[in-house]
């Protein structure tokens, strides 16, 4: 079926896959760089990402309309919050895959390490749903609700899942941009969108499980089918893997080669993600929690609307760098102008009657949770343009394999999250979900700045003439 299906999507595209896969091997679409080039390669996965960013929105509109909808959305947050974090040490194995496969031995090694990643990272998840430690962790510490930590916990579980199939789609989805079939990419994105939709349509109509299960279990079954999805997609890349020579420049590359690269990324996502759950317990803490619990994930999917096509291009700026960064001015460029238009976009939207237009109509929140979550959402209206560009920061320190400065510029960003919280919150008595957008606005212009140092550094090594 899934064959069929692709092939069908391969013809209304008129890709042709192998031209495709010579054309990235002799190195052609990276020599001969343009604009439309690199729009052409990168649109498909700035449409998966969009897919992706739609899914919480969507998620969060049914769930706003079914029973108890404040306790459900806070619990959905929460939930979701963790299993990010749960997916956090993995979900880098993309940019991975891009910058270190080359040939079938490297394939093996990454797979091999990506593989002992999730079954490790799946282990720490189960140790945190048995009930003393979570009961802790959400009532104790974070100050849930008896009901909210409740209806969290069984929607964890549900989420158990997730972070292997986030790992195991993510690394071949890596193999998928190697080889230039980023197109597989987005058809696999399209599968998960329509898993997700049919699962939450169903259980809303034909079940009375609280909306916060329908969204987890909606989730569960969108990212297993696109893990199954991507590697089916990913046959002709491993065939031209199998079919290349192994290079001998490839033989260093160990599992401790591969962790000592991997683990400043792991760390990068872990403490990037893991700032989700400390933004719980504030909230918890903070004037009007409860509200601010339940409008913060809707808020952020909006916003993570916007900032997804961003977040789409690190990988396309690792794989058409090209040698010695010859095409940077390119991708320089490409980063200022798209990074400006989204965040004019999302300007404009929070700063018109669009913006409670999208809370209560399209989201369903009420009108009182409606206006809660406007000025929020103003802050952090910058925040997809300082994605894009934070993403081509990264894509220049990872493709030349200097990867500390990167974890080094999230852990300015969370500790300016937390200390803007903590301020915000316990000394100053702000409202948690505008405390909230705050930090995280403060805490990304850090990173951006402080990345900005190593990545000059980078460039003018690689590119002392031309830069």
């Amino acid at each position: 079926m899934f064959q069929n299906l692709f092939t069908i999507l391969n013809h209304i595209f008129e890709t042709n896959l192998e031209t495709f896969s010579e054309i990235i091997l002799n190195n052609s679409i990276i020599s001969e760089m343009s604009y439309k080039k690199i729009f052409l390669f990168w649109l498909p996965l700035a449409g998966t990402w969009l897919m992706m960013a739609l899914e919480g929105p969507y998620l969060a509109a049914i769930i706003a309309r079914m029973g108890d909808p404040k306790f459900n959305l806070a619990a959905y947050g929460v939930a979701y919050s963790f299993a990010l974090v749960a997916e956090s040490p993995i979900i880098m194995i993309m940019s991975a895959a891009t910058a270190l496969v080359e040939d079938k031995f490297t394939f093996l090694k990454l797979r091999n390490f990506t593989f002992f990643a999730i079954i490790l990272i799946t282990l720490i998840l189960l140790l945190i749903l048995i009930p003393p430690v979570f009961y802790y962790i959400t009532i104790d510490l974070i100050n849930l609700p008896i009901n909210v930590a409740n209806i969290t916990h069984k929607a964890l579980i549900i989420l158990l899942p997730w972070p292997a199939a986030i790992g195991y789609r993510r690394f071949y989805q890596g193999v998928l941009i190697k080889y230039n079939f980023t197109r597989w990419v987005a058809y696999g994105t399209f599968i998960r969108l329509i898993t997700m939709s049919l699962a939450a349509i169903l259980l809303f109509l034909y079940t009375k499980i609280e909306g916060a299960l329908v969204g987890a279990f909606a989730l569960s079954s969108a990212v297993i089918a696109e893990a199954i999805a991507s590697r089916i997609m990913s046959g002709r890349a491993i065939k031209i893997i199998n079919s290349q020579k192994e290079s001998s420049k490839n033989n260093y590359l160990t599992y401790s080669e591969i962790a000592k690269f991997y683990y400043p990324l792991a760390l990068t996502s872990l403490i990037s993600l893991g700032v989700h759950p400390i933004v719980t317990f504030f909230l918890g803490q903070g004037r009007m929690s409860l509200e601010s619990l339940a409008v913060l994930p809707v808020i952020n999917g909006l916003v993570f609307i916007f900032r997804s096509i961003g977040l789409s291009f690190q990988e396309v700026g690792i794989a058409l760098m090209g040698k010695n960064f010859a095409n940077y001015r390119y991708l320089k460029n490409f980063t200022l102008y798209f990074g400006v238009s989204v965040a004019l976009i999302l300007l404009t939207v929070a700063f018109t009657p669009a913006a409670y237009f999208w809370f209560n109509t399209v989201s369903g929140l009420s009108s009182v949770l409606s206006d809660f979550a406007i000025t929020p959402l103003q802050i952090m209206a910058i925040v997809p343009g300082l994605t894009f560009l934070i993403s081509f920061q990264r894509a220049v320190l990872v493709y030349a394999r200097n990867t500390k400065p990167i974890t080094m510029a999230t852990v300015i960003e969370v500790s300016g999250i937390l200390i803007v919280l903590f301020v915000s919150i316990k000394v100053f008595d702000i409202v948690g979900v505008i405390a909230a957008a705050s930090a995280f606005i403060i805490g990304r212009i850090a990173a951006n700045i402080f990345l900005t140092f190593p990545f000059n550094k980078v460039r003018k090594i690689v590119q002392p003439e031309k830069n």
